[in-house]
């Protein structure tokens, strides 16, 4: 199995040029503006695009424009599924062991360069908006509004240039306040004198899934299709998944996660007891009494006959996904709101639009839910990039593709040198034809943040089109003890990754080629741990 990874993983606008020069020339006369939006814990499962059973009853048509007239990446990844690694990673288009942010907390290391702070020496004005989540101050921008830590979604804090450092209380709902921040700095930014880079960072749909009061009734005479694996036993794999606490039956809460407030005395964790005031705490009385008038009714029903067993876990994902759906349809609203106004202002032609999120997520998918697991659900990430003068409309791209390859990206697009020490590649060779030679075959993942919330086990690993070969390691943390196991997928006869087959010897070859692969991978990025 030859390593392509990081044979050619360097493209520079040169050898965009040698390759494409029409497209070359066009990037470097028209100085296309850039508009990221950027979705927290959007999973491809939740957009119409991608096809999936749960995306056809909860479409999501104004994200779907985008992939209309441009491009749907469908194995597209991240190198660590949690929030801020991966916005590091977003930002500076190196592996977490490289910036510095392995773990939520800790520790992006200020003097790496992001891509905006390139632009913005190239003559471009830059701004971000909504989520943040990292624990150095916005750089790279000529303007930021971004929210308090994680954000809420009822009447969120803002922090701007002008404030001093302190967060502002707004009122509304995030996804609309986020665009409209968007929006009316791009009034004041949109010229032909200097083109534009704007970060759109929703803090939905994050947990705890809280829609805006117009989205709160959807679905509610829907049945949304379980997935084959919600009642998966683990029975293949490995220890990890006995510590795991991630679990839709026995990690959601009552209050936090399904919204049923009357529950007494349930087993709940920490983290949930000291979000859920959080949550709530920002509605003024108005709106606190509205919501709890929609879910007193919503309730009413499973307080007075409770279902128990396997039908407890049916009613429990049911309520997940409607709220997890709810909660995009707001997302999808603003987005169309966002395209339209670009529309409006003749700049569609000009301008590059990326659809993302900060990594995927499992809708139920081995009873699961959240990121973390180098699993497909929550390994593999919406993206969808959209330019009438530079990508096919309606077009697919089945490459493997990762969250490093966003910074080359956009710098590329801009006429601007990709430094050497990236280690992704410009998506744009493949914006023609979905393919372009020499690509990638390989892909590396890591997951750091152990011990913490979820209790997910540390874990790397190597997938290629057809295998994943995950490594679990490192010490417990109180009861969980020190591991050291290995899975082994075929994607191909197993989608659903069910059937662990290490050790298995019909993939003995497969076993021992993919090992060395991946020393050599971690050997060529410097990953020490």
């Amino acid at each position: 199995m030859k390593n392509k990874l990081f044979s050619t993983s360097m493209i520079m606008l040169p050898i965009l040029s040698a390759a494409q020069p029409a497209l070359a020339q066009e990037i470097q006369q028209k100085r296309l503006n850039i508009v990221c939006i950027l979705a927290d814990d959007h999973a491809f499962q939740a957009i119409s695009a991608y096809g999936h059973p749960i995306s056809k009853l909860a479409p999501t048509p104004n994200i779907d424009r985008l992939a209309e007239g441009g491009m749907l990446f469908t194995q597209s990844f991240v190198e660590n599924s949690i929030s801020a690694p991966s916005r590091a990673t977003f930002l500076s288009g190196l592996y977490s062991h490289q910036h510095g942010q392995t773990r939520l907390g800790c520790c992006l290391n200020p003097q790496k360069r992001w891509f905006t702070e390139l632009l913005q020496e190239e003559g471009y004005v830059t701004s971000v908006f909504g989520k943040w989540h990292l624990n150095v101050d916005p750089k790279g921008f000529d303007y930021y509004n971004i929210l308090f830590d994680q954000g809420e979604y009822y009447n969120p804090r803002f922090r701007r240039p002008d404030t001093n450092g302190e967060y502002i209380r707004e009122k509304g709902y995030a996804t609309t306040l986020i665009t409209d921040h968007a929006i009316e700095w791009l009034e004041e930014n949109i010229s032909d004198e200097k083109p534009f880079c704007v970060l759109v960072n929703h803090k939905a749909p994050h947990r705890n899934w809280m829609p805006d009061f117009p989205n709160m009734h959807l679905f509610e005479d829907v049945d949304f299709p379980e997935p084959e694996t919600l009642f998966d036993n683990y029975e293949t794999r490995g220890p990890q998944m006995k510590t795991q606490e991630l679990t839709i039956d026995k990690h959601m809460g009552y209050a936090f996660d399904f919204k049923v407030r009357q529950l007494k005395n349930e087993p709940t964790l920490r983290y949930i007891k000291d979000s859920w005031p959080m949550a709530m705490g920002e509605m003024d009385d108005e709106q606190r009494a509205a919501w709890e008038v929609i879910y007193d009714k919503k309730n009413e029903g499973f307080l007075a006959n409770s279902p128990t067993g396997k039908e407890l876990l049916k009613w429990k994902y049911q309520r997940y996904i409607k709220e997890y759906c709810r909660t995009i349809r707001s997302v999808d609203e603003q987005v169309g709101r966002l395209l339209d106004y670009l529309e409006e202002k003749g700049v569609m032609d000009n301008t590059v639009i990326v659809y993302t999120s900060d990594q995927g997520f499992l809708l139920g998918e081995h009873g699961l839910y959240d990121k973390r697991f180098m699993y497909e659900e929550s390994f593999r990430t919406p993206l969808i990039v959209s330019c009438p003068s530079l990508v096919k409309k309606h077009s697919v791209c089945k490459e493997l593709v990762q969250n490093i390859d966003l910074m080359p990206t956009f710098l590329s697009l801009a006429g601007v040198e990709v430094p050497e020490e990236m280690p992704g590649r410009s998506l744009i060779p493949l914006f023609e034809k979905g393919k372009a030679e020499q690509w990638r075959d390989a892909l590396y993942y890591h997951f750091y943040d152990y011990p913490a919330v979820g209790s997910v086990r540390k874990h790397y690993g190597i997938r290629t089109a057809r295998y994943k070969l995950i490594h679990w390691y490192g010490e417990g943390s109180g009861n969980d003890d020190a591991i050291d196991c290995w899975e082994l997928y075929d994607l191909k006869k197993d989608a659903m990754e069910v059937n662990n087959v290490y050790g298995n010897s019909r993939y003995k070859k497969i076993q021992e080629a993919l090992k060395l692969e991946l020393a050599q991978l971690r050997e060529e990025i410097g990953v020490t741990e």
